[in-house]
């Protein structure tokens, strides 16, 4: 079975790399599925959503909260590269949920970027905001 090879990073760290066999990335332009033999393509993300990997073994889902970036696909690989990447398993819940209380008190002080991030954490940890 043909697999991916994926890799997620942020200027910080390795966030996640491995075999997949699927991707799902959103994109400015919307959602999109990346499979083996997928065509070249190089997209933006959306800032503030998240990119799930199904693992090549069979293991659970992989969710993580990116901020903006760009993914690359190139034959069977995939480049994720976001400028701010967190494990759903890393995100500590209640600081999620702090820092959407603290976007939500002083909307209209900013693009909106803080309140898209606090929620994507929220969404990689399974705990819907």
């Amino acid at each position: 079975m043909a697999t991916l090879k994926v890799g997620l990073v942020s200027p910080e760290r390795e966030v996640w790399s491995g075999e997949a066999k699927m991707v799902v990335a959103q994109t400015i332009e919307g959602q999109l599925g990346i499979m083996p033999g997928h065509a070249p393509v190089l997209g933006v993300l959306l800032d503030g959503s998240v990119v799930k990997i199904e693992p090549a073994d069979g293991g659970e889902w992989v969710t993580a909260m990116v901020g903006s970036g760009f993914f690359s696909i190139a034959g069977d690989e995939v480049s994720v590269l976001a400028e701010q990447a967190e494990l759903g398993t890393e995100v500590d819940v209640a600081d999620a949920r702090r820092s959407l209380d603290e976007a939500l008190s002083s909307a209209g002080a900013d693009d909106g970027t803080a309140e898209r991030r606090a929620r994507a954490r929220l969404r990689a940890a399974g705990s819907e905001a």
